[in-house]
């Protein structure tokens, strides 16, 4: 027996199809269309029919087994075999987190040939995976920021069982799971949510056009749909978090904000579940109040990714100046302080990039572990014209620095799929359109984004070549070489970072930096641990104190100490301690 429901308000008719037969739905309170079909169970093809219009997919549709356009599946959750009942979570707090991207993190490009992958991340060290995007998107290869079934798992990467799968096998290495989801937009293929009802509206426009409807006639059940859809990832499918994209473009000018709603609900199920559940946000905004707690009238989110360290890092060990880099640039080691005691450069400051201020400042007393940190990531990866890593331009010894700074910081470190083996494979920006005008408007759309930065065409990969893909698989037996020494850097680091509790201390105004007249040198100060960096041309000497003695936790480019004086290489970092 299956109850079939769907959401449908202003529909006049709604028919269940299963397999070409079609049934009248009855309609009833709230615009809900139901009907009850006894022989119809796991593995039932069905789609609706709305005013004769269809058959379309059911918009809570749990399993897509042939694409976006295709029929949905009945899926009955409590047939997987799950065995991860000892399983008690991961707080973010303190943790480490690793970003990965399903479709490339093999050549396989699935869930299980994933799962074949973890043993490495949990011997590295890492807590948590941030996986991205996996709701039924157009075609088999994509980012994933274009799904349109937001509660289907991506039938190429697995399906829903596939997804439980890599989920259950996680938790069996102690690594929890975080999914990014993306609740501010669809993408333009497959989208058929507006035959149902009014999950959008023009009271206000986003880059993708109409707004996600979130405050306007009828976005009761819409925000009901989003909330209902982050509880599905984190009771049914066991995620310990959700990573929210871009949720700026979340536009609710409601009493309560649909993220505080959401926030307060995954509370709840949280207590319910006996386990830590996380929501990082992704926001440009600098604005704290998505992590400030309810009561103080902020959102009471988890945490946010903090592009601003990303920005000052980034500025300072590659001298990039352009764009949104700019304002860093003008005094990088300067940014850099004010981001690792601040959380936020931009906090109320002149941001020549947007050409007004920007920010707002952070309260000392909101930890750091809820800004996450970065050296790279998919948007700053896959967003640069060819996808270049850091470890295509940096020297080792700054992809050295680019770690220790994040992995010895006060916020909540994340690394991106291969930085820590300094993969030579690009990340790329890809596409598999199946309609010829989309995927035309995808590829020229992109060569015109970065011929307004000097790009040749020819030089801008194509995003619907199947090449493109192929390009940003990572290439594990790199990592088994590990030609330039980073993964045992990575690895000793994250070890450091949890041997030692002044590296996870979350108090901002805890941390200081020391900065030379020249600007090379730099001292972050961690307790009694110093985070020595040089990145001047030339060896650097650094007297730490004068009545302590100084231990050399760990060091990259041949650190001396000869029991008063500090001698740091150039390009080079040492983790000391006052003792």
């Amino acid at each position: 027996m299956t109850t079939f429901r769907v959401w449908a308000p202003k529909a006049n008719d709604v028919e269940l199809d299963l397999s070409g037969q079609r049934s009248p739905m009855t309609s009833g309170e709230g615009g809900w269309w139901t009907l009850e079909v006894p022989d119809a169970g796991h593995g039932t093809d069905y789609g609706y029919v709305v005013d004769g219009e269809g058959p379309t997919p059911d918009p809570r549709s749990l399993w897509q087994p042939e694409g976006v356009h295709g029929p949905s599946r009945v899926y009955e959750h409590d047939r997987f075999g799950w065995t991860d009942t000892g399983w008690t979570g991961r707080q973010l707090a303190g943790s480490v987190v690793y970003e990965l991207h399903v479709g490339t993190f093999t050549a396989e490009g699935t869930f299980d040939a994933a799962i074949g992958r973890l043993d490495e991340l949990a011997e590295l060290g890492i807590d948590l995976v941030e996986v991205m995007p996996i709701a039924s998107f157009p075609g088999r290869h994509g980012w994933g920021y274009d799904g349109v079934h937001l509660y289907a798992a991506h039938e190429p990467y697995g399906g829903p069982d596939g997804f439980k799968r890599f989920v259950d096998a996680a938790h069996a290495r102690g690594l929890g799971v975080v999914l990014d989801v993306v609740y501010n937009h669809l993408g333009p293929s497959g989208n058929y949510l507006s035959r149902f009802g009014p999950y959008f509206t023009g009271r206000h426009s986003t880059p993708w056009g109409d707004a996600v409807n979130l405050d306007d006639e009828g976005s009761d059940e819409v925000r009901r749909f989003l909330i209902d859809n982050a509880t599905t990832w984190l009771r049914d499918f066991h995620v310990d978090g959700l990573r929210l994209d871009a949720v700026h473009a979340l536009v609710d000018e409601r009493a309560t904000h649909v993220l505080a709603e959401l926030a307060d609900e995954v509370d709840r199920l949280s207590t319910a579940l006996r386990r830590p559940l996380s929501l990082i946000a992704e926001s440009d905004r600098n604005d704290a109040s998505f992590v400030t707690a309810r009561e103080a009238n902020g959102y009471g989110l988890t945490a946010q990714w903090d592009d601003d360290v990303h920005h000052a890092l980034h500025g300072l060990l590659t001298g990039e100046s352009q764009g949104y880099y700019a304002d860093f640039a003008e005094d990088p080691t300067e940014a850099l302080a004010a981001t690792f005691t601040g959380a936020f450069f931009h906090a109320g400051t002149w941001s020549s990039f947007r050409g007004r201020t920007h920010g707002a400042p952070v309260d000392p007393r909101i930890p750091a572990y809820r800004f996450v940190a970065y050296t790279q990531t998919h948007d700053q990866v896959g967003n640069r014209a060819t996808g270049d890593r850091l470890a295509a331009t940096l020297t080792d010894g700054r992809l050295k620095i680019a770690a220790a700074l994040v992995l010895t910081g006060p916020f909540t470190p994340m690394l991106f799929m291969g930085e820590e083996y300094a993969a030579a494979t690009p990340w790329q920006y890809f596409t598999d359109h199946q309609e010829p005008e989309l995927a035309e408007a995808v590829r020229q759309g992109r060569r015109r984004e970065f011929a307004s930065h000097g790009w040749a065409e020819e030089d801008v990969p194509d995003p619907q070549d199947a090449a493109t893909r192929d390009r940003s698989v990572l290439d594990w037996d790199e990592r088994q070489r590990d030609e330039r020494g980073l993964l045992a850097w990575y690895s000793a680091l994250i070890a450091l970072r949890r041997s030692r509790p002044e590296l996870t201390d979350p108090r901002l105004d805890e941390v200081a930096v020391e900065l030379d007249d020249e600007g090379g040198l730099l001292v972050v100060h961690r307790g009694p641990i110093r985070v020595v960096v040089n990145l001047a041309e030339e060896a650097a000497s650094v007297v730490l104190s004068e009545d302590q003695q100084v231990q050399v936790l760990l060091e990259s480019g041949g650190v001396s100490y000869d029991g008063e004086v500090l001698e740091v290489p150039a390009d080079s970092v040492a983790v000391v301690e006052l003792a």
